[in-house]
This record gives C-alpha cells, sequence and structure tokens, in this order.
C-alpha cells in the first residue's frame, strides 16, 4: 500500500495543507508524514493540528521515499540545491509548482530519479480540486498511480502528457477565476437590477453550484443543458443574443489562449 510509505510536503503553505490534511482522512498514518516550513511557529502549528513531524528539506529527503515539491515556481531552483545531494533513483519527486517543467527538475538531481508534474486546482482546499498528472522522463505507472493515489484525496485527478500542461493550466489551473469574476460581474447586475448584495450573491452562487452538479452527473452535453432552460422568446434567449452580441465566447476562448501563452513562457523561463 502506498500510504505505508513515508511522503514529504516541501513547502506547506495553504495547497501543502490541503493534501496533507487530504492524505490522512484517506488513510495515510501521520508518523509517515513529513513536513517543510520556513518559519518554526508555522511547523508547530502544523505539528499541533495534524501530529506530523516537521524537518529540513534535506532531511525530508534522507527519510521519506515521497517528496512533494509545493514551493513557490521561483524557490523550486534553491530547494533542488538542498535536494539533489541526498535524492536517489529511488525517490519519487512530485512537483506542484506551476510553469516549472520536469526537465528543469531532472536535470538537477541524480541521474534517472522520477519526477511527475502535477498542476493542482485552488478548489482542492475544499476536496473539489483538479490536479492534472504528466509523467516525467524516468516516471513508471507504478509513480503516476501513487500520485494519482495523494491527489485523488482532495478532488479528481486526470493524467496529461507534459505537452498538455499549459493548456490544461488555462482552463483548470487558473479555472476557478474565472468562475469568480462571472459571479463577481453578475453579482453587480443583480444589484443593478434591484437585488441587495447578499441576495444577489446567494442566488448566483446556489445557481453555479446547481449547475456544475447537473453538468457533472446528468452526462448531457452543456448545449443541451443550457437549451433545456432557453425557451422560445422567453428571458433566457434574450440574455443569450446580448452575450454573443458582445462577444463573449470568442473573449473567453481569447482569454484562455493568452493564460496557455503565458503558462509557455513560464516554462520556457521568460516569465
Amino acid at each position: 500500500m502506498a500510504t505505508t510509505q513515508t511522503v514529504a510536503v516541501l513547502g506547506t503553505g495553504k495547497i501543502g495543507e490541503a493534501l496533507l490534511s487530504g492524505m490522512i482522512r484517506a488513510g495515510w498514518h501521520p508518523t509517515n508524514l513529513l513536513v517543510t516550513t520556513r518559519r518554526p511557529d508555522r511547523a508547530e502549528e502544523l505539528r499541533t493540528r495534524y501530529g506530523v513531524e516537521a524537518v529540513t528539506n534535506a532531511e525530508a529527503a534522507k527519510r521519506a521515499e515521497t517528496l512533494i515539491l509545493a514551493v513557490k515556481p521561483q524557490d523550486m531552483g534553491k530547494l533542488l540545491d538542498e535536494l539533489a545531494p541526498h535524492t536517489t533513483a529511488d525517490h519519487l519527486l512530485i512537483s506542484a509548482a506551476a510553469g516549472i517543467p520536469t526537465t528543469f527538475i531532472e536535470e538537477r538531481l541524480p541521474h534517472e530519479t522520477p519526477v511527475v508534474r502535477v498542476m493542482p486546482n485552488t478548489p482542492v482546499l475544499v476536496d473539489e480540486g483538479m490536479s492534472v498528472i504528466s509523467a516525467g522522463t524516468h516516471a513508471t505507472p507504478a509513480h503516476l498511480a501513487h500520485t494519482t493515489e495523494i491527489f485523488g484525496a482532495v478532488g479528481k485527478t486526470l493524467r496529461v502528457p507534459e505537452s498538455q500542461q499549459d493548456a490544461a493550466t488555462a482552463l483548470s489551473g487558473s479555472g476557478p477565476a474565472y468562475f469568480y469574476y462571472l459571479v463577481e460581474a453578475m453579482t453587480d447586475a443583480g444589484i443593478l437590477l434591484g437585488l441587495p448584495r447578499a441576495q444577489a450573491h446567494d442566488l448566483i452562487v446556489q445557481a453555479a453550484i446547481g449547475a456544475a452538479v447537473m453538468l457533472r452527473d446528468s452526462g448531457e452535453h452543456p448545449v443541451k443543458l443550457r437549451e433545456a432552460v432557453t425557451s422560445p422568446a422567453g428571458t433566457t434567449i434574450s440574455a443569450i443574443r446580448e452575450l454573443e452580441n458582445h462577444g463573449v465566447r470568442a473573449a473567453l476562448i481569447n482569454a484562455l489562449e493568452a493564460a496557455r501563452d503565458r503558462s509557455r513562457e513560464l516554462a520556457s523561463g521568460n516569465g
């Protein structure tokens, strides 16, 4: 069982803590989990909350078979310098840092060290995340299965070739922000139409939750679900017409292309 392996979360911020909490709920014992943090007070907080041991990055590499690199992209180079003397081909390194390709990590570690790249999104904080998983050069199906088990504790997972990670980042990694932006705009519209802000917010959020569940559970194409709400000469088609007149569909496509292109820039080191 993978849950008997020792796993270290390096850089235990919000995403790292969400993974830690999810793994414990999924069956990992705290004695098989290590964490690293920048601040002693944060280390003590995690020890108290989860019963895990806080160690240095070097100690984590010596004691854990799986290292989850949950640091900010700009901190990855320094972290790998600390880990390189202590890692071997028997380790698995899982990177959750946005825009960092597996080659960047592999080149800084001993030869044939397995690396898996994961792009989670922020709903992992509420166990509704989507984590997109890609294998590096030396990662095996067993490494991918282990990674899927870890990130499956905080939502759904999807495996893609690493060449598709930039597109997945645009859709999934950044995706929640687009919905928050839409809710913000619709809330403002509700206020303009005469509703109090709190009521407008509640109406829109519940509509979003209900629509998402129907999309997930019905198996229907979104066009079919939309058409079920759109009666002839009714209110919905009037709104849809305005969205089309203002090029909202084209704007979304252009926005996601821009996010994809920016992800490529970051991955190539031109950030």
